[in-house]
């Protein structure tokens, strides 16, 4: 994984320093609410419903296992003893003091860790494909170009205020796993018309009030041009974006309302105007930053199957919570963070700090984090899955329910967040309840279900192929279910079934759409499929026919 050199060592010690006098400084009343908002932002601190929240950067999603430890240590010192993992790849505290969030920030950039630019009007942590540089289907490793991409958008001198927030996807397989199309900048590994490496651009993607799924800008983008072109369509997002609505200022409202083609033609037009001067990737830095992300030492081995006399729940747990590795006799392994009694997507101090010690016995060191909220071993020998899946067990992290319909995105909702008219947390809850059988959540195959609180969408409701959205109705939460959605290469926006039901109400909701999948189902199609094929009404009829829905 990447390494601080001493330009990155030094801002990052600097900004801590920075933020620990303007902190300082606002609780001595030297500097206003409205003065310190901006700064604390810029650091990733919010305020909640009940505390301060502090989000912490993951740059796409890949952890050593001492900042795991690290960061189960600041859970258990800082917090009440718990982190949440985010769609973003990064974790959040929800609890940490004001006064001591210099200290924590201190404590980050001494495992080589920050919070900069996890909030605010800039460039956000770069994502990518949980799974990079393991699996087989991966044309390229889109890590060391996601590294190329932070550094350069670091303190951006140009796009350090934009019209509003802007994130960025990499991926490096045909198989979309960080769900590039919902971003404002997706970039797809790709190659050329001779099989040389290059890229393909989306622009426009995005959920909250107006989800979008993002447009094809460029089929083919030569890869020493990354940078500029990306600072081309940033360009023009930041002269043309709208700053007098927030509801209206991401840059898949300008996309949309120029239209792809008026767009497209607008960022070749900037980028030919500078390209040749412009910020360029040689292949020099592509390799220096590309040996950072240089093949492990992987032991010479054959594949063989470890379920073979082992127990049922072990069995259970390989199929669903391991994939397919690159190497002979190595699996990729899942740690599940929806333990039906934990709000999904939490982990313990104690369970990082194991986590991270089972890192360094079974996966060289290294964790993932997940678009959908869990943590990834990705580098185990396939006869040391038993032996770890044993350790995991013991930590109620042994959940054999990955891609099931209780590996749930959950946003915070109620719980803590400000802006949320719903609870999500309590919710899952109930759901957790009603679907406890495994083998029929094993019958009912993948089916992806995302909740949020709120129509601001980081449960990513829109694109769940069953979607949950918390509304409020006189006081009272209500939830807005659609189904059909989609966050992968077949990306695709839900519709809503009907009226909102009552909170009691959700699990049964679900069990009756899931009953006309059952009834209905093709061999071998997914619940999507089967939405795809019949459209929402059947869903809709029998979702209604009972008088206990609203």
């Amino acid at each position: 994984m990447y390494r601080y050199d001493v330009i990155d060592k030094t801002l990052v010690e600097e900004r801590v320093a920075q933020f620990r006098d303007q902190t300082r400084r606002f609780l001595a009343g030297e500097l206003s609410e409205d003065e310190f908002r901006p700064l604390r932002l810029r650091n990733g601190l919010y305020i909640q419903r009940h505390a301060p929240m502090l989000r912490v950067a993951i740059p796409y999603g890949l952890l050593s296992a001492e900042q795991l430890r690290t960061l189960g240590s600041i859970a258990r010192r800082y917090d009440r003893g718990y982190g949440h993992f985010t769609t973003r790849q990064n974790i959040q505290y929800n609890w940490p003091r004001l006064e001591d969030v210099p200290d924590i920030l201190a404590e980050l950039a001494a495992v080589e860790m920050h919070a900069i630019q996890t909030s605010g009007n800039c460039i956000r942590n770069t994502t990518s494909d949980p799974l990079a540089g393991a699996v087989p289907d991966e044309l390229e490793d889109p890590r060391p170009w996601c590294e190329i991409i932070r550094q350069w958008s670091t303190f951006h001198p140009e796009f350090t205020y934009l019209p509003r927030k802007f994130k960025i996807a990499v991926t490096g397989s045909p198989l979309d796993r960080a769900a590039s199309q919902l971003h404002d900048i997706g970039v797809h590994i790709v190659r050329g018309p001779n099989g040389e490496p290059g890229f393909e651009i989306l622009a426009g993607g995005g959920l909250g009030r107006t989800p979008v799924i993002g447009q094809v800008v460029r089929d083919f983008l030569p890869r020493e041009h990354l940078l500029s072109y990306l600072e081309a369509i940033l360009r023009i997002y930041n002269q043309e974006g709208r700053r007098d609505n927030i509801h209206k200022a991401r840059i898949k409202i300008l996309v949309k309302s120029l239209g792809i083609e008026e767009f497209r033609r607008r960022v070749e037009a900037e980028w030919a105007s500078f390209k040749d001067h412009g910020a360029r990737t040689p292949v020099e830095e592509i390799e220096r930053v590309r040996a950072f992300f240089a093949p492990l030492a992987y032991r010479a081995l054959a594949d063989t199957d470890p379920c073979t006399g082992q127990d049922a729940a072990f069995r259970a747990w390989y199929r669903y919570n391991t994939h397919a590795h690159k190497m002979p006799g190595y699996r990729i392994v899942f740690i599940s963070l929806k333990k039906p009694d934990v709000a999904p997507g939490d982990a313990t101090d104690a369970q990082m700090e194991l986590i991270a010690d089972l890192a360094d016995r079974y996966s060289f060191g290294e964790v993932r984090v997940t678009y959908a909220q869990n943590l990834v071993l990705a580098d185990v020998e396939q006869e040391k899955t038993f032996e770890l899946w044993r350790r995991l067990a013991e930590a109620g992290l042994a959940t054999p329910n990955i891609g099931t319909l209780t590996d749930m995105i959950c946003c915070p909702g109620l719980d803590f967040c400000s802006l949320a008219n719903a609870g999500s947390i309590d919710v899952a809850k109930l759901i957790n309840e009603r679907f406890e059988d495994y083998d029929y959540l094993y019958d009912l195959g993948e089916i992806d279900l995302k909740m949020s609180g709120c129509m601001n969408a980081c449960g990513h409701h829109h694109v769940g192929a069953i979607g949950i959205l918390g509304v409020d109705k006189g006081g009272e939460e209500w939830y807005q279910i659609s189904i059909g959605g989609a966050a992968g290469n077949d990306a695709s926006l839900g519709s809503v079934i009907g009226p909102s039901v009552a909170k009691r109400d959700v699990p049964e909701t679900l069990a009756r759409l899931l009953e006309v999948y059952v009834r209905e189902r093709h061999p071998d199609e997914r619940f999507l499929d089967t939405v795809r094929r019949l459209g929402v009404k059947p869903f809709k009829e029998r979702v209604y026919a009972a008088p206990a829905a609203a």
